[in-house]
């Protein structure tokens, strides 16, 4: 089974006897919007501070719908995802995508990311999160260049076959620069959040500096490093020509992706919004390790490779458009090709104000999301149901709720936000959840009717809208 595979209306995926949570606390009501939550008592951890704001958002936003699905979506990863122990007496916790019983760096990260608010207010929230950091940071020391791991160490899965040094423990091997990113993201801003330096120890150094390296040798300055990656597959987006190491790229100071957050692999290995988050990655790893211990050699190494990275995009990430002007092309080769497109993962073009990477009134940025907010680009679909972004790894004609939804969550426009959140509320398929994708003319045609990480960034945009324009969520 391949990740995000394509599947209607079921969680039960590849064969594995998983039980749909979404289920279990269905009643058969009969009115517009039944029980669908996991009932209390079967979840997998409660967080005092996100059922406060659950009840809040309740009370005071009065239209019905909105409040059923953030009620659905918000704690959805909480509900359903994450196990939380204690490991050598220190918190440890492992987090599922949903349907599929493996751990993903990023997922992980963004699947958490939105309980960050509430960190401060709420100690056992504070160390799920911590716990969190902890396990991600083993699982980068295992293996920085995979991207998905497994509980157990000792397990082989699925993918034991990928023509790659595939370890146990490890369940996908596709190095992606933002799976070494978001775990910095989710310390830094857990750090600033709390002021807990517990979890950043000298194993937490050390993965930062397997990080350092990694991205060092995907430069590529000498030669393709010792990453290759094939699958046996008849899925092209699966593996990597040329031996698994690629098309070639001309070292100019990028870093190279091997696959795009869609677990896609890349055409050029240049992933553009990638390499704007490994710039403000690098830059918070830097004054963390320099806070911490006063290490001002190590952050100087992160400093100067976020500086060439950041210089290098400037030189050849911005592509002069005949009908939009100056903007960010999608992946290059630093031989004068590129690749004009977005996908709805995440880093996207679309979603680097959301990440820090670039300003949101930066006018190659403005000018960059007409383009990809547009058919202009080949994977922005727009139909009788809704219109978005999608990308190769589903295939044409599907939108990603995720696009919608931060599409919202990198706007001022008041308007647009509402736009935004009226498509979303359309879209559910009459689940009360987000999902992978939905077909732009049939929101009830979707794909994976368990993934955490959609549930709770659309709650993330319903409460941060609740903060900022009440007046949107008015019945």
């Amino acid at each position: 089974m391949q990740r995000r595979k394509f599947i209607r209306n079921t969680a039960l995926m590849g064969g594995l006897a998983m039980v749909d949570p979404f289920q279990l606390g269905a009643t058969p009501l009969g009115n517009k919007f039944p029980e669908v939550r996991v009932p209390k008592g079967e979840r997998h951890f409660e967080s005092k501070a996100i059922e406060k704001a659950i009840k809040e958002f309740g009370k005071n936003v009065k239209d019905e719908e909105l409040a059923w699905l953030f009620n659905n979506c918000f704690p959805n990863t909480l509900d359903t995802t994450v196990t939380y122990t204690e490991k050598n007496g220190r918190p440890d916790t492992y987090v599922i995508t949903g349907d599929i019983d493996a751990m993903w760096l990023r997922d992980s990260s963004a699947q958490v990311w939105p309980y960050m608010a509430f960190a401060d207010k709420d100690d056992k929230l504070k160390d799920l999160i911590a716990g969190v950091i902890n396990r991600q940071t083993q699982y980068i020391l295992k293996d920085p260049y995979a991207n998905a791991f497994y509980d157990d160490p000792d397990k082989k899965g699925e993918w034991t076959s990928d023509h790659t040094e595939m370890k146990p423990g490890v369940h996908e091997r596709k190095y992606e620069i933002d799976s070494l990113c978001y775990p910095i993201r989710l310390g830094y801003h857990y750090w600033k959040t709390t002021g807990d330096t517990d979890p950043f120890d000298s194993d937490w150094k050390q993965a930062v500096r397997e990080i350092l390296k990694v991205f060092r040798e995907q430069q590529q300055k000498d030669g393709p490093g010792p990453y290759s990656f094939e699958r046996t597959t008849p899925r092209g987006t699966d593996t990597r020509p040329l031996d698994g190491y690629g098309y070639p790229v001309k070292p100019v100071g990028l870093i190279c992706s091997a696959f795009r957050p869609s677990d896609d692999a890349t055409v050029f290995s240049f992933l553009v919004p990638s390499n704007f988050f490994a710039v403000t990655s690098l830059k918070q790893a830097a004054e963390m390790v320099e806070a911490f211990d006063g290490d001002t050699a190590l952050a100087g190494e992160l400093r100067a490779l976020a500086s060439e990275v950041d210089q290098a995009l400037k030189e050849h990430a911005v592509i002069n458009h005949p009908k939009y002007g100056e903007i960010y092309a999608f992946e290059v080769d630093g031989y004068g090709n590129h690749l004009l497109m977005d996908d709805a993962n995440v880093p996207s073009l679309l979603a680097l104000p959301y990440l820090g990477a670039v300003d949101a009134g930066d006018p190659v940025y403005r000018n960059t999301r007409k383009f990809i907010w547009s058919l202009d680009n080949p994977f922005f679909f727009k139909g009788k149901a809704a219109e978005g972004i999608g990308g190769p790894h589903i295939g044409m004609d599907m939108v990603w709720p995720m696009s919608i939804t931060l599409k919202g969550l990198t706007s001022s426009d008041a308007a647009e936000i509402k736009e935004c959140i009226d498509m979303l509320r359309a879209t559910h398929g009459d689940t009360g959840f987000m999902h992978e994708s939905f077909h732009k003319d049939d929101p009830k045609n979707f794909t994976r009717s368990w993934f955490a990480w959609a549930n709770t960034l659309f709650g993330e945009l319903l409460w941060d809208t609740y903060k900022k324009h009440p007046e949107l969520l008015k019945a």
